[in-house]
Order: C-alpha cells, then structure tokens, then sequence
C-alpha cells in the first residue's frame, strides 16, 4: 500500500473557455475543495478540419490549450496551495533551455509547487508548423531531460551532446528546490523504457483497472530495477473521472492504491481509452463533478 494518493483536477479549458475570471475561478474552486493539484495539457497548433475530413476531433484548431507555463504562471497568483502539473508538454517540439527557463520561473512565483510533465507527441503536422524533426522526437527527448536538470541544478552549465552546446551558461531563477519533478506520459515501449531510467513518476491512460494495468505497473519496475533505480521511487499517476456512481470511484481508487499509484487526476472532459467525460461543459458542472467526486473518494486516499 502507498501513502495517501494525491489527488488532482484537471483544468477542462475546451469545455468552459480560458478568460481570467473562468480559470482563477476553477482553480480557486479546487483548491477550496482540497485538491492537491491542477492539470492542463499543451498544443501549439491545432489543424484546421476543415481541409482535413479524415482527421476526426482530436486536436483541432476548435480546441483551447492555454499554454501551461503562462497559465500556471497566471494562476500561481491566484492560489496559494494547489499544485501545477502539466500532463503533459511535448518537450520535443520545444528548445530545452527555454522550457527549463519557463519551468523554473514558474516553480519560482508558485513557490515550488510545479511538476512538469513530458510526452513526444503523435501529431506530426506540429512538428512540421513548429519547425522540428519528428522522427527523432523521442531519443532526444531523453537528452533534453539531462540538459535540464542540470541547468537546474547548477548556476552554469556546459554541456556538449548529440544535439544540446551549451557553452559555461547557465539560467537564472533556477527553482526553488534545485530541481523540477519531471513525469513521463505515453504507452509506446520506448516511451515506458525512457520513464524507468530517467521519470520523477510515469502517467498510465490507457488502461482501467484490472491485469493489463498491473501488468503495465509491473513492467516499469522490472525496467526501473534493470536500470538500477528502485522502483519505488518512481511515481505513478492515471486519470479518473466522476462518472457513474460514488461506489465505483471508492473501488476504483481502492484498486490504484493496492496497485502503488501515487497520483489520480479527476478529469470531467475526458473521453478516450476507457474514460468517461460528463455530458455537461458548464464551470459550475465541473465544479460540481469535482465536490462529488472528492466527497465520495477523500477518505479512501
């Protein structure tokens, strides 16, 4: 069994729009409530479906993704004790020493309270529009993790790898810890190999609860203890949503827990794999799917 499992909301800007009064008001909401931290995702570009018929609804142009290290910027002002996650950047389409830049200023004006989250990404015509090579997003990804924890770490870096040249440089603020908790989200094989080696903790959508998800679960370790790392110190985080009944949610989140997850996020909006979304888009929906959904589980994490 783990300590108590940290729960979180995620932030559903598609849903209830992005002005200022929205966002601070559903992430006063749940901090009010008692969550530990606040979710948002990340995309630059968005296609446009309209010349693109095959392309179903899933990053479109239509969506809204504030980009998180200005959201969370914003809202380290407008909180006091709820954390930040972003679930997750696509850190490959971004220049290393700036997202470590942004991290940490973000870490700083929050107090500490960010963790960064990193995926590679599946949608190519973004890398295409940001200018970056797709076809070697997940290796490199790898290499920009090393690159920022040690601006993080250190007040000047220098650093000469495959695709990183800093010259004795270094950023400042650095954050606040020396460091920057730093999660791995996505399935693919190498992605899971890569969380074991080198994540803070790992983001598992793609399974309910049951033997898959242990099996998942299982395989990191195997990984993180092949790699001489101990597996328990590596995070565990899935998504739940406040659909169905009370009952259920306590079981579920019983299962994570007898399962080492160390992370659950209440995402109302979300609709993939085997997850649920609510059917309204209102912010007092949400807030309400939020309440009931804390009420019900807070004493089984």
């Amino acid at each position: 069994m783990t300590k108590r499992i940290q729960l979180g909301a995620a932030l559903p800007l598609s849903d209830i729009g992005g002005d200022p009064a929205t966002v601070s008001a559903f992430a006063q909401a749940a901090e009010a409530l008692g969550y530990d931290h606040l979710c948002a995702t990340d995309h630059v570009l968005g296609v446009n479906v309209a010349n693109r018929p095959e392309w179903g609804n899933r990053n479109t142009s239509a969506d809204l993704f504030h980009d998180p290290f200005v959201l969370f910027g914003f809202l380290a002002n407008a909180t006091r004790t709820i954390g930040f996650s972003v679930q997750v950047l696509i850190l490959a389409q971004r220049q290393t020493a700036l997202v470590a830049k942004q991290a940490a200023c973000v870490d700083v004006l929050s107090g500490g309270r960010l963790r960064l989250g990193i995926g590679i990404g599946w949608n190519q015509d973004e890398f295409t529009g940001l200018n970056e090579n797709w076809s070697n997003r997940g290796i490199r990804s790898a290499e920009q993790v090393e690159v920022m924890r040690q601006l993080w770490a250190n007040d000047h870096v220098s650093f000469e790898g495959r695709w990183h040249n800093i010259p004795d440089a270094g950023i400042n603020p650095r954050p606040v810890s020396g460091t920057i908790p730093v999660w791995f989200g996505g399935h693919h094989e190498k992605t899971v190999q890569r969380a074991a080696r080198l994540a803070d903790g790992w983001m598992m959508l793609e399974h309910p609860p049951g033997p898959e998800a242990i099996k998942s679960f299982e395989k990191l370790r195997g990984l993180a203890s092949d790699a001489g790392r101990d597996p328990s110190a590596i995070g565990l985080e899935v998504w739940m949503s406040p659909v169905g009944e009370p009952d259920e949610w306590r079981r579920e989140v019983e299962f994570w827990k007898a399962a080492g997850v160390t992370h659950i996020t209440c995402n109302n909006g979300y609709g993939r794999y085997h997850h649920k979304r609510i059917p309204e888009t209102s912010l007092s929906a949400h807030i309400t799917g939020l309440e009931r959904f804390i009420d019900a589980v807070r004493d089984d994490l």
